[in-house]
């Protein structure tokens, strides 16, 4: 479960070989949200207000970052660390 990145207090992560579509998991406390990285739509989960609002201004920030990461993920490469 690499880690690419901690916005406003939520880990941003990604699980090799997760199924499609390409997407990306907010954690933060015992919330969870998967959000698709295609158009940013929150597919599954939630965080409370303040945070989902952080963590979804940030990846429409990183979106294609996002996309390569997922990528890298699914060929069990590393995704790296995406700024923010």
């Amino acid at each position: 479960m690499p880690v690419v990145a901690i916005v406003a207090g939520v880990l941003i992560v990604f699980y090799y070989n997760d199924h499609d579509p390409a997407h990306f998991h907010a954690l933060a406390d015992d919330d969870e949200m998967r959000v698709r990285i295609a158009d940013l739509a929150v597919i599954g989960g939630g965080l409370p207000p303040a945070k989902r609002r952080a963590v979804l201004a940030w990846a429409a920030e990183n979106q294609e970052r996002l996309a390569l990461a997922w990528v890298r993920c699914r060929e069990g490469q590393a995704p790296g660390r995406i700024g923010g």
